[in-house]
């Protein structure tokens, strides 16, 4: 039972964040938000900034699922071409809201909110220093046109039309390609 409220609670919170467009979560907010009482919400989490570590968590999860399930295989086990491509392909195809963009946003400026961001995702991200100069600039420059699509869908603001996802799709695929196999 206490695994399911914290579960309630963490979607809760991000509900909270769609709710209100982005903004804040507050410990009052998301209690009421899942109808419990605040000290209800502090068993589980006792501060904000252990809510807000868990909602980070939660979400790092979701995407974690949706990069592994691309993947078909241990991100230890992949190289970067094959973890930044996963990478790729669900950001252009994941559904993306303001929540996410907050939760992810917030990270800027709350140094324990980033160390868990880089903590997930620098498996995914981080390149080796073996790879070329040019290798390393297309698989980043891919990186960045997926932050960019989610980062648009996210937040509305400039959004990339649906339609035009295959034909993004379509060049970072020739950045993901092996130039030594050209």
């Amino acid at each position: 039972m206490a695994s399911n409220a914290r579960q309630r609670i963490l979607d809760g919170s991000l509900e909270l964040l769609r709710v209100q467009g982005g903004g804040t979560i507050t410990l009052d907010a998301a209690a009421k938000q899942v109808g419990l009482t605040k000290p209800g919400l502090m068993y589980h989490f006792p501060t904000k900034e252990a809510l807000m570590l868990a909602v980070v968590d939660h979400v790092a999860d979701r995407w974690e699922k949706l990069l592994l399930d691309r993947l078909g295989r241990t991100v230890e086990t992949a190289g970067p071409r094959e973890r930044i491509r996963a990478y790729v392909e669900v950001a252009l195809t994941g559904q993306y809201d303001r929540a996410d963009f907050a939760i992810f946003s917030d990270a800027l400026y709350r140094d324990a909110l980033t160390e868990t961001w880089v903590r997930r995702f620098e498996p995914w991200l981080a390149l080796s220093d073996d790879l070329s100069g040019p290798d390393r600039a297309r698989l980043t420059a891919a990186r960045l046109l997926a932050d960019g699509y989610w980062t648009a869908a996210a937040t509305g603001v400039f959004p990339v039309p649906v339609e035009d996802r295959a034909q993004l799709l379509a060049v970072t695929e020739e950045l993901l390609k092996d130039e030594t196999t050209s």
